[in-house]
């Protein structure tokens, strides 16, 4: 297999982070009739982008993450 068991562990936590950079950055828009400033929150336009970037970043770690193994199995 190209991946062992690490890998796809560290890969599922790489995708739960970005998950929790998406919800972070949604939430109620404006509409027509009525302005809504929380779109231009720090929250939504600084710290969910970072952490879905973070995220990303994390998965290609786990993708190229290669583990130890010993002399012997070798």
């Amino acid at each position: 297999m190209a991946f062992s068991k690490k890998n796809y562990i560290l890969l599922a936590i790489g995708m739960a982070i970005v998950i929790i950079g998406l919800i972070l950055m949604s939430g109620e828009g404006s509409s027509e009739g009525v302005f809504n400033p929380d779109i231009f929150s720090a929250r939504r336009i600084k710290v969910a982008p970072l952490v879905s970037l973070f995220g990303f970043v994390f998965i290609m770690f786990a993708i190229m993450y290669r583990p130890k193994t010993n002399k012997l199995e070798q």
